[in-house]
C-alpha cells in the first residue's frame, strides 16, 4: 500500500500537495458528480474538509451537451469559476428565452452562502473552479 503523499508546509492552510506539469485535460481520474447528470469532475488539486471549515479544492468541472443544474445552490465555502471553452446559461432549458449565455472566458467569484443557478449547457462546457475556505485571521 502506498502512502498519501503529504501536502506541502508551502500552501499552509490549504494543504495542497505540490505537483509539476501533467495532463489536466487526460481520460484519467475524472468522476461523475453526485446528483449531477451529465458533470463530471477531475480534481487537480487539495481537498474540502466541511466538518473543520477548511481547505482548497482546483477541479475542473466538464458538462455533456443537454447536462442542467435544476435547482439554485449555495455552499459554505468561496467559489470561483471560469469557463474555459464551451458555454453555460443561467436559467432553465424550459424558460431558454429568459436564460443568461455566459460564453467561454467568463469568470465568477462569490463568497460562501450565495445563491446561485440554475444553470444548463446545450453545447456542453469545461470549467476551471476554485473552491475554499478563507483561512482565519
Amino acid at each position: 500500500m502506498t502512502a498519501a503523499p503529504t501536502p506541502h508546509p508551502g500552501f499552509g492552510a490549504f494543504g495542497k500537495i505540490h505537483r509539476e506539469f501533467f495532463d489536466a485535460l487526460g481520460p484519467e481520474g475524472w468522476t461523475d458528480v453526485a446528483g449531477y447528470e451529465g458533470v463530471s469532475e477531475k480534481i487537480l488539486s487539495g481537498r474540502l474538509d466541511p466538518e473543520r471549515r477548511a481547505g482548497a479544492v482546483t477541479r475542473l468541472a466538464r458538462w455533456q451537451p443537454g447536462a442542467a443544474v435544476t435547482t439554485t445552490v449555495a455552499h459554505d465555502w468561496c467559489e470561483e469559476v471560469f469557463i474555459v471553452s464551451g458555454s453555460l446559461r443561467i436559467g432553465t432549458a424550459a424558460a431558454r428565452d429568459q436564460s443568461t449565455l455566459l460564453p467561454a472566458g467568463t469568470y465568477a467569484v462569490r463568497p460562501a452562502h450565495v445563491v446561485h443557478g440554475p444553470f444548463f449547457s446545450d453545447e456542453g462546457c469545461l470549467l476551471i473552479e476554485f473552491m475554499y475556505y478563507p483561512p482565519t485571521p
